[in-house]
């Protein structure tokens, strides 16, 4: 039954308050554990198309008569265009169509940062577009550049008023408190560098607008484009059946679905408009730097009574501030609280969101504040973690949390410490370090899904959604495969075209499973309620005693044993068709995900080069719908955590603005010989007050605590303290540097 609802709507760390149209869940949960098919091992049902070089990308889509676009991108870090030509470009060979600033969404006079767009052109071919973008005449007029995020606080130049946040008595809590300790941390900007860089190709048919676009989001580009055209939504088809990346950077269309779709207007011609690769790496979007100057009190028996910090988000140009300070505020059981949280507005590209936008940033800094504190007081971190764990999110109820359940899996990783540091060898020393990891990823409504089933047994499932690369085709083949009782090689999953489905929630957030899961669930059940009513009346028995086992519709009494395809033969042309809708989230309590990771590094202390050898990642995501593609979510999430924490770092001209890493080969990414070895564990309870799946998502669990813990076993093998990322060798060195000092002057070092 559809009810009207008020509900709050989270994605990635944001809440909005809305009214939805949902309906009501009347599926109960499956047992804890695997099932027949939900909960084993399952091998991409895409993959040989991949492998085989049969997925059509976005990069692939080549229209009869398609142009290509080359784009004018500034190369001040901040002016305004005085004047601007474009008649020399027009007269080129093979140009057919220009804009300048205002004529296409994202093509703008004022540049914030070099590398924005300001102009574009379509034309025969790439090279003939890029021949004619160089030959507009422009005239800039350069403005102040202002860099450095600090300074823009000071001066109020803020993406959005200061977020301010406290519970408790802080000042007095830290009065009382038997150990105060003040670190500053700072991360750097981290660049997505998808594999399949941003683009779009857009054709007019008729009054329709059809866009081919890499996203995870279809039906979000969807509406954008709609209002930005002022057109019906409906007159506007997404297409996405393969991606190649996102990582949170392609949420929404960008300017170059904007400037393609306008060209192609203008031109009569499908237009395809791709960032090149050191496009990317000025205007793709980031994670954003940050700086954080925190505090922690804590009594001598570890008991935390205060945590504090400014937290200072280097959003950019554009895009939004995460929640930088969330760990601090939800991760422990502490009374006093006190967090300020700035976006300063900076001549840099713009902050897109990345992986757990916010909270891979502020557990880097929250997590190794612990540890120094563990350090300080002498006390054993992971046992410092269980003294102040949190049972409520700040008096909300957790829908569930099993983090104590993690720390028990981790312990037998954590008591390798010994037998880790006794490898320490001449210059090599070798340590152990830990950081837990709290997130997001409960979902929500609205998605739907539809079944189809034919007379020979076949299912498919049909839903506008995406997949991003994560496997979700193949988590909803399971999940379908599962409550109809059939083998999991009958059910095909038909999705990425927003004219051929009902609507999807995006692929953020660590969303989609959650989200679309339950729809698929219910869909399924809706065919599978129809199969029993028409089987119940072929064989004249009562429904309630007839189930579909393997692919086979069978009577508890053992008298029915019919094939599926035999009794749906009778079918023949006509199909059964089922639908489902994902129910509202559990009111007034927390959905949340968390785990714990243990990390061995080894360090140089000579050279300072950092070696991760081991990641122990134990984490808690509500029902695993498919270990083995969890598994790959779970590594995934770590080699990228490995980049942010060690090599990867956009380098800016202090003095113009200009991106100087605009090349992989600059930009410092890993590779296969950077990869430790990763053992991966899940506690596997579903969430009994989430959906009748009781799974929640696990894109973005996995890098949120990598680099705290990767700081904390340099701490236990050095026992220096890393306060920057990426830990370059520079930065290791300098920490070893300071530790020297520190342990000259007599200062305890930590241990």
């Amino acid at each position: 039954m559809a009810r009207l609802i008020r509900t709050e709507k989270e994605v990635e760390g944001r809440f909005e308050e809305l009214w939805l149209v949902v309906e009501e869940d009347p599926l109960s949960q499956w047992p804890q554990g695997p099932q027949t098919v939900v909960g084993r091992d399952a091998a991409r049902q895409d993959g040989p198309q991949r492998v085989r070089g049969e997925a059509r990308y976005t990069a692939d889509i080549q229209l009869p008569g398609m142009l290509h676009t080359a784009v004018l991108r500034s190369p001040h870090a901040h002016a305004r265009v005085k004047r601007i030509d474009l008649a020399p470009a027009l007269r080129l060979p093979g140009v057919r169509a220009a804009l300048g600033p205002g004529e296409a969404k994202g093509l703008e006079e004022e540049a914030g940062y070099s590398g924005m767009a300001v102009a574009a052109v379509a034309a025969d071919t790439f090279a003939q577009a890029r021949r004619a973008v160089e030959a507009i005449e422009v005239e800039w007029e350069e403005l102040e550049v202002v860099l450095d995020p600090e300074q823009a606080v000071q001066r109020e130049l803020l993406t959005t008023e200061a977020a301010r946040y406290e519970r408790g008595d802080f000042e007095r809590a830290l009065e009382t408190a038997d150990v105060v300790i003040e670190s500053t941390y700072r991360t750097s900007v981290v660049l997505h560098n998808s594999m399949e860089t941003h683009q779009a190709v857009c054709e007019w048919v008729g009054d329709t607008l059809d866009v081919y676009i890499s996203t995870q989001y279809i039906w979000g580009v969807r509406a954008a484009v709609a209002q930005e055209l002022g057109i019906p939504g409906d007159k506007v088809r997404v297409v996405c059946e393969f991606m190649g990346g996102g990582f949170g950077s392609k949420n929404d269309p960008g300017e170059y679905t904007f400037v393609a779709a306008e060209l192609a207007k203008r031109t009569g011609r499908p237009v395809r408009c791709a960032l090149t690769r050191r496009e990317e790496n000025t205007a793709a979007g980031n994670r954003n730097a940050t700086i954080q100057k925190l505090k922690i009190g804590a009594m001598s028996d570890g008991t935390i009574v205060a945590l504090g910090g400014e937290f200072i988000n280097a959003v950019g140009w554009s895009g939004w501030s995460a929640t930088t300070d969330g760990p601090m505020r939800m991760l422990y059981a502490c009374d006093n609280v006190r967090t300020v949280l700035y976006g300063a507005k900076i001549n840099t590209p713009p902050m897109k969101a990345f992986r757990a936008p916010g909270f891979v940033e502020g557990t880097f800094g929250l997590e190794c504040l612990v540890d120094e504190l563990a350090a300080q007081l002498e006390l054993d971190p992971l046992e410092l973690r269980r003294k102040n764990y949190a049972s409520s999110n700040d008096g909300t109820p957790y829908s569930s949390k099993n983090l104590m359940d993690c720390y028990e899996l981790a312990q037998k990783h954590w008591e390798r410490r010994d037998a880790v540091r006794a490898r320490s060898d001449g210059t090599w020393k070798h340590g152990v370090g830990m950081a837990s990891q709290i997130w997001y990823g409960g979902g929500g409504p609205p998605s739907y899904a539809w079944t189809r089933v034919t007379s020979d047994g076949r299912i498919t499932v049909v839903t506008a959604m995406q997949d991003i690369g994560t496997g979700t085709r193949t988590a909803m083949a399971q999940i379908a495969a599962e409550e109809l009782g059939v083998p999991l090689d009958r059910v095909d999953v038909v999705l990425g075209d927003s004219a051929r489905g009902p609507y999807a929630t995006l692929s953020a957030g660590s969303s989609t499973t959650p989200s679309v899961g339950p729809a698929v669930r219910a869909a399924a059940a809706d065919a599978k309620r129809q199969i029993i009513e028409i089987a119940a009346q072929r064989h004249h028995v009562e429904e309630r005693v007839l189930d579909i086992k393997n692919g086979i519709v069978v009577s508890a009494d053992g008298n029915v044993s019919t094939p599926l395809e035999e009794l749906l033969g009778l079918l023949e042309s006509a199909q059964i068709l089922g639908k489902g809708a994902r129910g509202p989230n559990p009111t007034g309590m927390s959905v949340l995900t968390f785990g714990v990771q243990v990390v061995e590094v080894a360090v140089d202390v000579e050279t300072g080069e950092v070696r991760v050898e081991r990641v122990a990642a134990v984490h808690d995501v509500g029902r695993i719908i498919n270990p083995l593609g969890a598994r790959s979510q779970m590594e995934g999430g770590i080699i990228q955590g490995i980049g942010h924490t060690l090599s990867e770092q956009r380098l800016i001209d202090p003095e113009t603005g200009r991106i100087l890493t605009t090349t992989l080969d600059a930009y410092r990414m890993p590779t296969i010989a950077d990869i430790p070895e990763v053992v991966c564990e899940f506690v596997d309870k579903p969430d009994e007050h989430l959906t009748s799946l009781g799974a929640k998502g696990l894109g973005e669990p996995p890098i949120v605590p990598l680099a705290a813990a990767v700081a904390n076993a340099i701490r236990d093998a050095t026992g220096a303290d890393v306060h920057e990322l990426p830990i370059s060798r520079e930065e290791m060195l300098r920490a070893l540097r300071e530790a020297a000092t520190k342990e000259r002057r007599g200062a305890p070092a930590p241990v």
